[in-house]
């Protein structure tokens, strides 16, 4: 029997490597002939260049760079095994995790260090970069990946603006002509879960600016200083991004990445076909995918949802593992042929991951005993 072993991480407890490797151990125990095709899969956030490098193999190039703080940190992206295309997690150089939370004001965090990957990135001779928007602490419209890649920003007296949201509102004048031509040779394709336009009461600092420390009193001014800087943004290249979906993601990354011409796509479409996916499944006898939690939200472009469509496409039945199944999930049968959600019992939250290894180990077997009996008959 053929799996393909394909799950999201499960936020809080395990990486989607992890569970892929749990998942793989409790099949093979079962049925030590079966072929167990691991797959780790991402949306573009946090652990989104460890499942590239696991799923296609490649190298992780460590670097210092500008952190979200504006200080030196350490950091990291992907090259996959071609040699010509590089993987970005925005999580891992301006992420909300990098953030002590007594320093979480968006208005003097940064976007800098995205750009220095970016052309450390280039110095390789990269011809196609895929960055991973998810999890980013910053609301500054892109303005410091833009300064680091090069474009030049400033104010009414002609200095050079701070790379911080707080200095959205000084932006007066904009050039990208010095912007480092090399960026406009490669092919950037941005992994993009959400459809936020960058301004508006659904825009980057309305929805996703108070869980990343800004106050109510802020959301006004802050929304009103990064459509004045969008403006003139659009003004100087001519084209308008601010309202195209997906400008609003990472706090206006989105719509910076849109205006060097990179293009916004679903994350988990874009890892998807990166590693091949289709090809995988189609040889395939069950996709086993999994998450932390399962709801109606699944149901909008997560990745097991993704990946339980594309595998009936090809006629690959899927089985969900979940960390718990909340609310109406009867949607989503007809795409999944059986949901399982690993607690044994009640349990609390915190008790559930403390067990998580145990728990998707436990019921990863005994899917793989059932299926085994099954396959003997």
């Amino acid at each position: 029997m053929r799996f393909v072993v394909a799950p999201d991480s499960f936020k809080g407890s395990l990486t989607a490597v992890e569970v892929g490797r749990l998942i793989e151990k409790a099949l093979l125990r079962e049925m030590p002939d079966a072929h167990v095709d691991v797959v780790p899969m991402a949306d573009g956030g946090e652990g989104t260049v460890e499942s590239f490098l696991f799923a296609v193999e490649g190298q992780r190039l460590d670097l210092s760079a500008t952190g979200p703080t504006g200080e030196r940190i350490p950091t990291f992206y992907g090259l996959l095994h071609d040699g010509e295309t590089a993987v970005i997690e925005v999580a891992a150089v301006a992420g909300l995790t990098l953030v002590p939370e007594g320093k979480r004001n968006p208005l003097y965090l940064t976007t800098y260090g995205v750009g220095e990957c970016l052309l450390h990135a280039l110095d390789q001779g990269v011809k196609r970069i895929v960055v991973g928007l998810g999890g980013s602490a910053t609301n500054d419209g892109g303005l410091g990946m833009l300064q680091a890649l090069g474009v030049t920003f400033r104010d009414g007296d002609g200095k050079r603006v701070e790379p911080f949201a707080a200095s959205l509102s000084r932006v007066q004048f904009v050039d990208y002509g010095t912007i480092d031509p090399r960026i406009k040779e490669v092919d950037v394709r941005v992994a993009c879960d959400v459809d936020n336009p960058l301004c508006g009461p659904r825009g980057a600092t309305h929805v996703f600016g108070p869980q990343k420390g800004l106050r109510p009193n802020q959301l006004e001014r802050v929304d009103a200083d990064l459509a004045s800087y969008a403006e003139r943004v659009e003004a100087h290249v001519n084209q308008a991004f601010q309202h195209h979906p997906g400008a609003g993601a990472a706090g206006g990354l989105g719509f910076a990445m849109l205006s060097i011409g990179a293009s916004l796509e679903s994350g988990a479409a874009l890892v998807a076909e990166t590693v091949g996916m289709k090809e995988r499944l189609r040889s395939a006898d069950w996709l086993v995918t999994g998450e932390g939690k399962t709801d109606s939200q699944t149901l909008h472009g997560k990745v097991p949802y993704y990946l339980a469509k594309l595998a009936k496409e090809c006629g690959t039945p899927t089985i969900l593992m979940s960390g718990s199944l909340a609310g109406d999930v009867e949607p989503l049968y007809d795409v999944f042929a059986s949901m399982h959600a690993i607690p044994r019992g009640p349990m609390t939250l915190e008790e559930a991951l403390g067990q998580a290894e145990a728990l998707i180990y436990d019921k990863a077997r005994n899917i793989a005993r059932l299926l085994n009996v099954q396959h003997k008959r």
